[in-house]
Formats: structure tokens, C-alpha cells, sequence
């Protein structure tokens, strides 16, 4: 477990961990169906913003039948002499193909023989069945012909129309799409043929153009119904691309033969009070007016073939669910880099904000180039990974933050507080303060007398007299850049020159520097304090101070549950043996300084000094030379080192 956590911590792994976690949740999310919506949406979206390429090759003629057509014939349904005429007007201008998008499964008397022998001796004219058990019969006299397709659509859930079909079966035999039958009648007038595909016999093949049948999971769709040979419908086709007039103008003779020769001419129902209409991607709302009519749709799909058999475009392909998953695992790697590297606020959701308009930008541009790829899982992956990268790492740097606090935060001040944190990843290991070899200068203070000052004071008097003098120290020592090690009874450990290495001896002396001046500092605020202790009746202090400056190793001691940052060797020895060197030195002086060799050699005489004489340490075989210091120079005195001696 703890191998775990630790390789976890890795930041590599930890992204990949995170990414792949995200990864398999928004998969599983839209494996399960409830990003469907969302990804049509964004389809919708994006053909609705398409620009419109074909405008001027109307090859389709509409002839609708309105509201006023109805009520100019005086009913509805039409007789089968109207449609008769109908088609007898268009026939005489030679048009590729007629299609009757009405159900004639009965005849409607009067002219329904005029109208069979019409249908039986035009082949190509196509009219409509409904597919299934529960469908509409094609007229009867077409039974069997080639001259029978269906008009089944296919709508989407939220009821738009996006993909369109060529065959059904039923199981013995295979049934074409009224808008195919219509389209290979123009193309095979263009001598281009349909047929398999060289490369897969299963695939329908429009000249060069090879049409693959949409499958179940296919871009946005989650488990779609994929019976029957289905594909996507661009709508390329600009609004009001196709003519249209009006079966009034038809019988009336009105429409030239321009209008019509070489043309596909659909015959349908426009009138709302025929329920034949539909909703589509450009559908902005539920209103009548978004829907489009069932006659128009097949015009659209007619057309959309035609092009496909003439190489004008090619159908809209998806990518192969590997693909996906290879860009989705990408994206959530993107997302969990982006969530670990940038910790910026503002940079975050600038980065994000630019992550999501690439994609968007990267998913229109290949649409435009008829690939549809799958925005809104890819957006959700590397947003949600890269929220929860940045929620993990900001977890790990609380967690660093309250160690680091909990070691320093009332021991240093706010500015080494600060770089402490802004240093952290070179200053920590595995967790904890990485261990160090450093040169510092380490400071011991204890108080003069204290055992008699304990004895004359009650307890709570001397904790409160106590917490002030340790108070009144720690901020002064903070003040000069020190970092408090330790507190034992009325004694202070502090270190100059940690937690991060000095690497200059410019550096090192100014740690000694401060050390020193910390100390004089320490001991104008015990005669201060001592000041306020005699007006409040309270016993005065002395302190003793020992400065020694070398080379420590540094680090954390203790358990994870208690830790504490701290100095070891040789060198915090001989300062907490020259703060209690001979302590009848200066015993009416409310403080005292004394410092070694090898501080002074860093002190640039900027302090009056006086040599006390060389002494052997408790614990050191070797001598060393003690000093003490008394004040600092003013700026008009000599500031060349020199040693005074007493």
C-alpha cells in the first residue's frame, strides 16, 4: 500500500491515474446513453454553421400541394383523375423522374383506370409504400414493379430528422427508398450505374462514391436502431434550392418544359392539415413553422444521392470506435497535464477556455471536410480531468502547505514563510523536508537566573511573565531572518541561514550578521521588558546568547504525527556551549553575547568585540577562541575587523 501511494504521488503517474480514471467515467457515461442528446445537439450545431456549397444545380422540381390546392379542388384526398392529369401534364416535358409522395393503396374514383394505365405505362414514375406489418400497400397495379419504394423516415429521439435509409429487408426480400429509386433514374440517364463496392460486396456503391451503412454507435449515437441501410444526411442543399409550383399551376398548365425536362419532379403535401412534417437539425424551435415538409426531405435526400453518384460530394464519415477511444484518451491526457502544470487561477480557465475553443474549431474544420467527431465527450474528458487533476494536486499542496506550516509558520516570518512555499518542490522529499548540509550560524539564549525567578512567582504569574519574554524573543528573532528551532524550558534555539542552502559566502556572512545584530536586538528588548516588569512589581530578566557559524545538516526529526524541523552536529554544540560558558561573565549586565572564531571571521568589524580568551568546550577535546560582543559600530568608526581585547 504504501508503494502505492508513493508511486501515485509521481507526477506522471498520478496524471495518467487521474486521466484514465476520467477517461473510463465519461466513457461509461456515454457508453450509457445520457451524452446522446448533448452530442446531437453539438451535430446540430455545427450543420446548421456549415456554409451552404450547392446553390445553383437544381435538378429537382416540387410540385406542392398547398392548403389553397386543396380547397381549389374542393377535397382531400385528391381523385385519381386530378393525379392522372397531374402526371400526364408532367410527362409531355419529359422529365429523368416523376415521384407521387401520396399513398395510393385505394382508388379514389373518379379516373382510376386512367390513372393505372398512367402509372403501368411510365416506369419511371415511383410511388410510396409504408414498410411493416402495420404500413400502407403501394397502389396495386405496381405491386412487384421496380416502380415502388419506401418513404418510412427515420427521426431521431427529440423527433429531427438526421439519417436517412436505402434499404429495409424483411427477411426474404429487400425493399428500396422512394429517393433512391428517383436518384437512380437521373444518374442511370447520366450513365452511371449502381452497384457493390469492389472492395466490400455489402457496401452500395453511387459511381465512385462508396456509401458505408451507418452502424449503432456511429458518432453521436449510443446503441441507435442501425436496421436497414442507413446513412447521414448533409443538407447541403441551400434553403429554396429546389422549384417548386403549385398543383394548381401544374393542371392549369402554367409550367414550362424548361421546368421540368431532364428533371426529377416530386409530387407531395405542404398543407399543415396533412400531417406530413417533420423536424430537422435546422429546426430552431418546435414550432410549425421549423418542420419541414416529407416531400422536401426527400428532394434533399434524392438530391444528396445524385451528388454522391456524380463525385460532387462525399457522405459524412465517423470515425471507428478505436479511433474515439484514442482521442478521448488524448484529450483527458491533455486535460490532467493542464490541470497539473497550470495553477493559475485565471491561467487555468484561460487554458481551458482555449482547450475547448481548439476542439471546437479542430471538430468543425474535419466536419466541414465531412468527418463528425464526438465534441462533447472530448470536452467533458479533459475538463473533467483536468478539474480533477487540479483538485488532486491542490489536495497534495494543502497537505504540503499544513506540514510546511505546522514546521515553520510561527517560527519564521511571513516572507520566508512565503518563499519556503514557493520553493517547496526543492525543498521537499517524499513528503517531508529534505535532509541538507548547510552553513548556517546557530543562536542558544537562556535566561539568567531562572530557577530563582520560578520560585518567587506563582504559576500562572510565571507562565504569563515566561510566554511575554519567549514572545518578545521569537518576533525579534523572525525580524532578523531566523528561524526559531526549538524551545527547551526558558531556552531559544534559532537558526540564520535555513531552510535553503546558502550558495555564496556573501550569503553566509549575512546570516552571521543577522545572528549578531538579532542578538544585540534580543538584549535591548530584555531591558526593555525588564523596564515594564519592575512597574508592574515583577522580577527583571537576564539573558545569556551563544552564536556559533559552520556547516549543520538540516532536516525533519520524528514521526509523520509529530515533526519537527531542526539542526544537527557538531557546531549547535559549541553555540549551546558558549551561551552557557562561564556565566559569571558580566553577571550584572542584563545580557550577554558571546560568539566563536569562526562567526567573527564573517563579521567584517562591524561590531565591538572583546576576546575572552581560548577555552576548552564541554564535550570539544580542541580549544576554541571565545569573543564577546558588546555592540555595533557606528557608521563613523573604523570598520575594518579587529579584535578587542579585554
Amino acid at each position: 500500500m504504501n508503494s502505492f501511494r508513493k508511486l501515485i504521488r509521481f507526477p506522471p503517474v498520478s496524471i495518467c491515474f487521474i486521466s484514465g480514471f476520467c477517461f473510463l467515467a465519461i466513457l461509461g457515461v456515454r457508453n450509457s446513453g445520457f451524452l446522446e442528446n448533448l452530442e446531437l445537439s453539438a451535430y446540430d450545431w455545427f450543420m446548421r454553421s456549415r456554409p451552404t456549397p450547392f446553390e445553383n444545380k437544381s435538378r429537382i422540381m416540387i410540385i406542392t400541394i398547398s392548403e389553397e390546392d386543396i380547397l381549389s379542388q374542393g377535397r382531400w384526398p385528391l381523385t385519381d383523375a386530378t393525379l392522372s392529369q397531374a402526371l400526364v401534364n408532367l410527362l409531355q416535358h419529359n422529365p429523368s423522374a416523376i415521384g407521387l409522395d401520396i399513398f395510393r393503396d385505394i382508388s379514389i374514383p373518379p379516373g382510376s383506370e386512367d390513372l393505372g394505365d398512367v402509372l403501368r405505362n411510365n416506369p419511371n414514375i415511383i410511388c410510396v409504400t409504408k414498410f411493416g406489418s402495420n404500413g400502407v400497400p403501394p397502389p396495386p397495379m405496381l405491386e412487384g414493379t421496380g416502380q415502388v419504394g419506401f418513404n418510412d423516415m427515420l427521426v431521431d429521439p427529440g423527433g429531427i430528422i438526421r439519417r436517412g435509409l436505402l434499404f429495409l429487408d424483411n427477411g426474404k426480400e429487400i425493399f428500396y427508398a422512394f429517393n433512391l429509386l428517383l436518384a437512380l433514374n437521373f444518374l442511370q440517364k447520366k450513365g452511371i450505374s449502381a452497384g457493390a463496392d469492389t472492395m466490400n460486396p455489402d457496401y452500395l456503391q453511387l459511381g465512385t462514391t462508396t456509401l458505408k451503412p451507418l452502424e449503432k454507435d456511429d458518432g453521436g449515437y449510443i446503441h441507435a436502431d442501425a436496421r436497414g441501410y442507413q446513412y447521414l444526411i448533409d443538407f447541403k442543399d441551400a434553403p429554396g434550392f429546389y422549384q417548386s409550383r403549385s398543383l394548381t399551376s401544374l393542371l392549369a398548365g402554367e409550367i414550362t418544359p424548361d421546368d421540368i425536362q431532364d428533371k426529377i419532379v416530386l409530387i407531395g403535401i405542404v398543407a399543415q392539415s396533412v400531417k406530413d412534417h417533420f423536424y430537422t437539425p435546422f429546426s430552431r424551435s418546435f414550432l410549425e413553422d421549423q418542420q419541414m415538409p416529407g416531400v422536401v426531405l426527400h428532394a434533399r435526400f434524392a438530391s444528396q444521392l445524385i451528388r454522391f453518384g456524380l463525385n460532387e460530394s462525399r457522405p459524412i464519415k465517423t470515425f471507428k470506435e478505436y479511433q474515439e477511444t484514442y482521442l478521448m484518451v488524448f484529450w483527458s491526457l491533455l486535460g490532467g497535464i493542464t490541470g497539473f502544470f497550470i495553477r493559475s487561477p485565471w491561467r487555468f480557465s484561460l487554458g481551458i477556455a482555449g482547450g475547448i475553443f481548439f476542439l471546437w474549431i479542430f471538430s468543425y474544420s474535419i466536419f466541414l471536410n465531412d468527418w463528425w467527431i464526438p465534441l462533447v465527450p472530448l470536452a467533458l474528458t479533459g475538463l473533467l480531468s483536468a478539474g480533477m487533476t487540479t483538485a488532486y494536486v491542490s489536495s497534495m499542496e494543502r497537505k504540503k502547505r499544513t506540514l510546511l506550516m505546522q514546521l515553520f509558520s510561527k517560527h519564521v516570518s511571513r516572507e520566508i514563510a512565503d518563499s519556503i512555499w514557493e520553493q517547496r518542490d526543492q525543498f521537499l522529499l517524499k513528503g517531508r523536508p529534505r535532509p541538507q548540509k548547510m552553513i548556517v550560524s546557530v543562536l542558544f539564549s537562556d535566561i539568567k537566573g531562572f530557577s530563582t525567578i520560578s520560585e518567587t512567582l506563582a504559576p500562572e504569574i510565571l507562565i504569563q511573565w515566561l510566554n511575554t519574554y519567549m514572545k518578545t524573543m521569537t518576533e525579534t528573532i523572525m525580524n532578523y531572518g531566523g528561524v526559531v528551532d526549538d524551545y527547551a524550558g526558558d531556552g531559544i534555539k534559532a537558526n540564520f541561514g535555513v531552510p535553503f542552502p546558502r550558495k555564496t559566502e556573501k550569503e553566509i556572512k549575512k546570516d552571521a550578521v543577522n545572528a549578531v545584530n538579532c542578538a544585540i536586538a534580543m538584549g535591548k528588548e530584555v531591558e526593555r521588558l525588564n523596564v515594564l516588569w519592575q512597574n508592574q512589581g515583577l522580577p527583571p530578566a537576564g539573558t545569556r546568547i551563544g552564536i556559533y557559524t559552520g556547516s549543520i545538516v538540516a532536516g525533519a526529526l520524528g514521526s509523520s504525527e509529530r515533526m519537527k524541523y531542526t539542526t544537527v552536529g557538531d557546531i549547535v554544540n559549541i553555540a549551546s556551549r558558549l551561551e552557557s560558558f562561564n556565566k559569571d561573565i558580566a553577571r550584572k549586565n542584563p545580557w550577554r553575547i558571546l560568539i566563536g572564531k569562526a562567526t567573527l571571521n564573517y563579521l567584517n568589524g562591524q561590531f565591538h568585540i572583546q576576546m575572552i580568551g581560548e577555552a576548552g568546550l564541554k564535550g570539544k577535546n580542541e580549544k576554541i577562541n571565545i569573543y564577546r560582543v558588546f555592540s555595533k559600530k557606528t557608521k563613523d568608526e573604523n570598520q575594518t575587523p579587529r579584535e578587542e581585547c579585554a
